[in-house]
């Protein structure tokens, strides 16, 4: 199974005010375990639409730039994250930044999904990429 597991997480208010519409930076670190064996470290710029909001199909950008292995291959490579969260929990959509790779992993390209419950330890994730 393909899971990632929050190391840190600080997230401060850039605009706006609690319940009501604002921006937010976050920036943690993350532990992967599956077909990427590794740490990564990520920045968000966050949207809360403020009291009552439900999700709906809002995302915010991120960028991750994880480091260890993917099948073996040792290097780095930076995703692109499109996220989505509500109270059920956290979707996103991502795509490997061309050009990103390193060592081993020089070249990657691909895309991929991470999943999961606000709350718990660990979420999935999928990879599908090429070299």
């Amino acid at each position: 199974m393909n899971t990632f597991a929050m190391k840190n997480w600080e997230e401060s208010v850039v605009s706006g005010t609690e319940g009501a519409p604002r921006v937010a930076y976050a920036h943690a670190t993350l532990a992967y375990s599956g077909l990427i064996e590794g740490e990564s470290v990520l920045d968000y710029l966050l949207y809360y639409a403020g009291e009552g909001y439900d999700g709906g199909d809002t995302t915010s950008p991120g960028l991750e730039r994880i480091e260890g292995t993917v099948d073996g291959r040792k290097g780095s490579f930076v995703i692109k994250h499109d996220t989505g969260f509500d109270a059920q929990g956290i979707s996103s959509a991502f795509e490997i930044v061309k050009g990103s790779g390193t060592g081993e992993l020089a070249g990657i390209t691909g895309t991929g999904t991470t999943s999961g419950a606000l709350g718990e330890p660990a979420m999935s994730y999928t990879l599908d990429y090429s070299l």
